[in-house]
């Protein structure tokens, strides 16, 4: 590619940034064993195709030669530290040229994201560092987001990550998909780590846009490649889960990007072909064995997406999984979910009372979606003033714009 100014190349780079540039770090650190060293030679590659392909022309296959020069620039950085070290002492990458790289493009069997996903997730690391390294490293989702999602410090969860690290390093974690003997004890972390993912693309903790579906859709490529590797009943339910509820994410906004509820969305937009796979994945893993966490929540969202609009919903049934969801992995949410349920079908005022016990537990104190839902619930009841009081809670605790602006909304029709 030819005629290219400095600007179109700039514009292109950012563009390959933002769509493989995590696919090209996790290539980086199988090739050279190192986090830090392949983030140095991903950021050395860009510079250097930002000077070198206006002059030179836009190579036929950008991101291998990316991968290459970010490989060679590592190696020049290792070189330049021990300066005063033979060659010979250095440490040797495996021996790859552009070549090579350009046949393997897109023909692993599991690509490096996945071989990293389980590095990430090795059982050597804690669950929260695994989670967060992964969030970090693999999706490049920000420290402070990260942070957020894990309602600790950004220098916590800055330290967390760099302390994971050097735990890889350390002990020289393979970087490899565990064998068929080891998958089962490693699937835990993975799984919620994907999920994680999913979430911030599908809700996002902050920022002025609910959706971030380049997230949402990498998750839901790494649910589809755990699923060939492993077809286990909670890989299918997470993969299910995550289809689901991405089936519905064209109604779930505006097209301003204002937050539609469920019970106002337009269900002739949910997609019915990622609900068709969701369902009958939740099939087969309901068919398989008990359900675990993840299928649980798959089979709740296919319940929703069985209704023709809100008042069709079959709630009785979604309370049955509910509570069988309660037994199994009890948690404030759990219950907080269970109250809408049975306030959607017994009315506001058998809710309600199950919404201020939960609250008044202290679990769910910090979190503004409790303190909407006992909005909701006072406002359909008639109770104003509690409603503008909870709305205000919860507008205090929000931090998505869209959410805010709908809190924001619900506050001034309730203004005397």
């Amino acid at each position: 590619m030819s005629g290219l100014d400095s600007t179109d190349v700039a514009g292109l780079l950012d563009g390959l940034f933002r769509q493989d540039s995590r696919r090209i770090l996790a290539t980086l650190i199988r090739l050279l064993g190192d986090f830090d060293l392949a983030e140095d030679g991903l950021h050395d590659a860009f510079a250097a195709a930002l000077h070198s392909w206006p002059r030179e022309g836009i190579p036929s296959n950008p991101r291998a030669w990316l991968v290459s020069t970010g490989r060679f620039k590592a190696i020049d950085r290792l070189r330049r530290q021990a300066r005063f070290a033979p060659l010979e002492d250095l440490p040797s990458p495996p021996s790859m040229d552009l070549a090579d790289l350009e046949d393997q493009d897109g023909a692993e069997l599991e690509d490096d994201r996945l071989r990293l996903l389980f590095t990430c997730c090795h059982p050597a690391l804690s669950l929260e560092a695994a989670t967060a390294l992964t969030l970090r490293d693999i999706c490049g989702l920000r420290t402070e987001v990260i942070a957020r999602a894990f309602l600790v410090p950004p220098a916590t969860l800055a330290q967390r990550i760099v302390r994971a690290k050097a735990k890889i390093r350390e002990a020289r974690l393979p970087y490899e998909v565990p064998g068929r003997a080891d998958l089962p004890g490693r699937l835990s972390a993975v799984l919620q780590v994907v999920y994680l993912v999913f979430n911030e693309g599908y809700a996002s903790a902050t920022g002025e846009a609910l959706l971030r579906p380049d997230l949402s859709a990498e998750a839901i490529r790494l649910g589809r490649l755990l699923l060939d590797l492993m077809p286990e009943p909670e890989v299918m339910g997470l993969l299910a889960l995550m289809l689901l509820q991405e089936s519905r994410r064209e109604a779930r906004t505006t097209s301003e990007g204002e937050l539609v509820l469920l019970e106002d969305q337009d269900r002739s937009r949910w997609d019915r072909g990622l609900i068709e796979e969701g369902r009958s994945l939740v099939s087969r893993a309901l068919a398989i064995a008990s359900p675990g966490v993840y299928t649980l929540q798959a089979a709740i969202a296919a319940v929703h997406t069985e209704a023709r609009d809100l008042a069709d919903t079959d709630w009785t049934r979604l309370l049955a999984w509910y509570d069988l969801l309660a037994r199994i992995a009890p948690s404030p949410v759990v219950a907080l979910n269970r109250a809408v349920a049975l306030a959607m079908r017994d009315g506001p005022e058998a809710g309600l009372p199950q919404v201020d016990a939960l609250l008044e537990g202290g679990g769910l104190a910090s979190y503004h979606l409790a303190h909407a839902v006992r909005a909701d619930l006072c406002r359909r009841l008639g109770r104003t003033a509690e409603a503008r009081r909870a709305y205000q809670q919860a507008l205090g605790l929000a931090q998505q714009g869209p959410e805010r602006r709908f809190l924001e909304r619900r506050l001034a029709e309730l203004q005397p």
